[in-house]
């Protein structure tokens, strides 16, 4: 069995592996779909927090249901399934108050335990959300998608809001994905021109600016006054710091993107604005169930999304040559044979 693991900063390794062992309560699933997240990106350049090599990246998963186990939770043999790759303990104060993403003791696939790049995979079967009508491709970006639906839950975000996401990578398009679906007033900004093009002809932004000096004057035309909401989704200390100067009094900011070290404001402007501040981590069980029906309902359309495709067995070479710091690449996704 091929398994590609990143083995440290920079390079990949191919080997093969037995059969993985099984616990009581875990499905054996044939992996299908692999989606490339920034989260794999970081690794790979050592910039990944929480992170220790060797790993077997993946966490954004398309999977087919070979044995459900003995706690099938529904599953059968052959079932479609997202995977909803956050392994919480069940136990302690936030999985106990229904906050399982931000688990005291949280594992992520891929991240702190071996992920997908390899053809088979034991999971709790609790973690498997399946659907009749989604294909793999689909069912890999769910993840992707749970991420920006969430911090939009988190965002609280209501028709009348004027909301400013940051950063148009992956994770700031699903931010606007869902944005959208809440009917409020949206407007993107991104130092990219050819991501700030997706989000109006693809996902039907009308309102994008690259940020910079008079940014905070663009966002009055817009909404006529600043953003009642601003998520930040690029990971980027100085973006996320000038948040404060570009959320409305009375405003909310959610940080979505993720660094190492310490964000700092001025804390009179902070409470002059009265501005409530958030963090947003991961999707919560019933936050894939949403998503799987919006993208089952033909809402949110996952076709524009993927813009390049390899095999797993391309990874080791591919990765380094055509996907890392490749600036035509949106989402690239990950066959298993």
């Amino acid at each position: 069995m091929l398994q590609i693991t990143l083995e440290e900063p920079g390079r990949f390794a191919a080997r093969d592996v037995a059969e993985p062992a099984r616990q009581p309560g875990q499905a054996l699933v044939r992996v299908r779909r692999i989606g490339v997240c920034g989260t794999d990106l970081h690794a790979f350049a050592g910039r990944q927090p929480f992170f220790s090599y060797p790993r077997v990246l993946g966490h954004e998963l398309g999977v087919e249901v070979l044995d459900p186990g003995s706690e099938p939770h529904g599953l059968r043999p052959g079932d479609r399934c997202a995977v909803e790759p956050y392994l919480n303990c069940g136990r302690c104060v936030a999985c106990r108050r229904g906050r399982p993403n931000c688990c005291a003791t949280l594992e992520v696939l891929g991240v702190h335990v071996d992920g997908g790049m390899q053809p088979l995979l034991t999971l709790p079967a609790r973690k498997l959300h399946a659907s009749a009508r989604l294909d793999f491709d689909q069912l890999a970006l769910v993840e992707t998608l749970g991420i920006g639906a969430h911090a939009v839950e988190r965002a609280a975000i209501a028709p009348d809001d004027f909301v400013l996401i940051i950063g148009a990578g992956p994770i700031g398009l699903s931010v606007v994905q869902f944005a959208l679906l809440a009917g409020a007033t949206v407007a993107v900004m991104d130092v990219s021109a050819p991501r700030l093009e997706f989000c109006r002809q693809q996902l039907g932004v009308r309102h994008t600016l690259t940020g910079g000096p008079g940014a905070a004057d663009r966002l009055r035309e817009i909404g006529g006054d600043l953003p009642t909401i601003v998520l930040d989704a690029t990971g980027n200390p100085q973006s996320m710091a000038g948040t404060f100067e570009l959320a409305a009094p009375g405003g909310r900011i959610v940080f979505v993107g993720l660094f190492r070290g310490a964000i700092s404001f001025d804390d009179p402007n902070f409470h002059r604005r009265e501005l409530t501040l958030c963090a947003t981590r991961n999707a919560t069980p019933d936050t894939f169930r949403e998503v799987i029906r919006q993208v089952e309902s033909g809402r949110v359309d996952t076709r524009p999304w993927i813009t390049h495709r390899f095999a797993l067995a391309e990874i080791p070479t591919a990765f380094p040559e055509r996907i890392a710091g490749n600036p035509a690449l949106l989402k690239a996704m990950i066959s298993v044979a």
